[in-house]
């Protein structure tokens, strides 16, 4: 569930980056972003029969390169504007509504249980083969020293140079709220070519588990791979989980919404609630030691935390559904 609303989330972002390099060339065009959240679900409608997860591990190379390079990009723009003149004006109030903020709290929560639960992938890769130990913790070291450096840095030169107006997508901040650009126009091609590629690359890799259970129910392991006993389930199971996944992002095309509802619901019991609870299963630590106590309240406060995000990040969905409807060009 986790890695389809990965998948779900990097065709949404697919298509705004198509939408902000059409916007770039033509800002009077009439094409809606659904349609090019629609073209991207097509690329990936091709990319998704790659046949295996061995098979992506040159792709898995290409991502990381790729997010040094647009996180880069992201933020030296974001630096180059907040320091210029032609910056917009930097406001960094919250909003006056209590409900409001106590929910935003929460829904940020769970947004960065997102962005930074993404080492719990690499976690449960390392335990597929022995040693465990060793390569689980060259992966988390890999992964958040990779995380860390491009998320930090493009959300914190983002924020500081466009305030509470810094988008979902801070590449959208780019452009003036007359469409003129406010790097040169081949900076902000290069980034969102360079933001394209990497998400492409990374919904191919979070649509694999999807693909596995898939093919574990219509595949027959005693036919070839390339069989056409094997093949073509393996098209069509794969090709309708994207054009779900291509519905969804098409239908709530909200970004931070989409990453809170994902956080809350995967990501932050995934990283925080069952670890604990199934390290007190397993190990059955003493009910009078620190070490089980600690974990049963872990355990309990981010059950909490998560419920409570859930809601709000449900509640946000709601709020700008209301605002934007159904496959709303956002």
């Amino acid at each position: 569930m986790v890695c389809y609303g990965a998948v779900v989330g990097n065709i949404l972002l697919g298509g705004q980056c198509l939408k902000a390099i059409y916007i770039l060339w033509n800002p009077n065009g009439t094409i809606k972003l659904y349609e090019f959240v629609i073209i991207f679900g097509i690329l990936m409608l091709i990319l998704a029969q790659i046949p295996s997860f061995h098979s992506l591990r040159h792709i898995n190379l290409l991502s990381l390169i790729l997010c040094l390079l647009y996180s880069a990009c992201a933020t030296a723009a974001s630096i180059y504007i907040g320091s210029s003149s032609k910056g917009p004006h930097k406001n960094y109030s919250l909003s006056n509504n209590d409900e409001t903020r106590i929910f935003g709290i929460f829904n940020a929560m769970a947004i960065i249980a997102t962005t930074f639960g993404n080492g719990i992938i690499p976690e449960i890769q390392a335990t597929l083969a022995p040693p465990v130990k060793g390569k689980m913790f060259k992966g988390l070291c890999v992964c958040y020293a990779v995380v860390t450096v491009t998320f930090f840095s493009v959300a914190v030169s983002g924020y500081w140079a466009f305030g509470n107006e810094a988008g979902g997508l801070i590449l959208n901040n780019f452009l003036n709220e007359d469409g003129n650009p406010l790097v040169p126009r081949w900076f902000i091609m290069m980034t969102n070519i360079f933001t394209i590629l990497q998400l492409s690359a990374v919904a191919v890799v979070y649509l694999q588990p999807t693909n596995e259970v898939l093919e574990r129910a219509f595949s027959d392991p005693k036919s070839g791979e390339f069989s056409a006993r094997n093949v073509i389930p393996r098209i069509v199971s794969r090709s309708m989980s994207v054009i779900l996944a291509t519905t969804i992002a098409a239908m709530l095309p909200f970004f931070g919404d989409i990453n809170a509802m994902i956080g809350a619901f995967g990501f932050l019991p995934l990283d925080f609630v069952l670890p604990v609870v199934f390290f007190n299963l397993t190990f059955k630590p003493s009910k009078r030691s620190p070490i089980f106590w600690l974990n049963s309240t872990i355990a309990v406060v981010f059950s909490v935390v998560g419920v409570t995000a859930a809601v709000a990040a449900v509640r946000q969905i709601s709020l700008d559904a209301k605002t934007y409807k159904l496959f709303a060009n956002v």
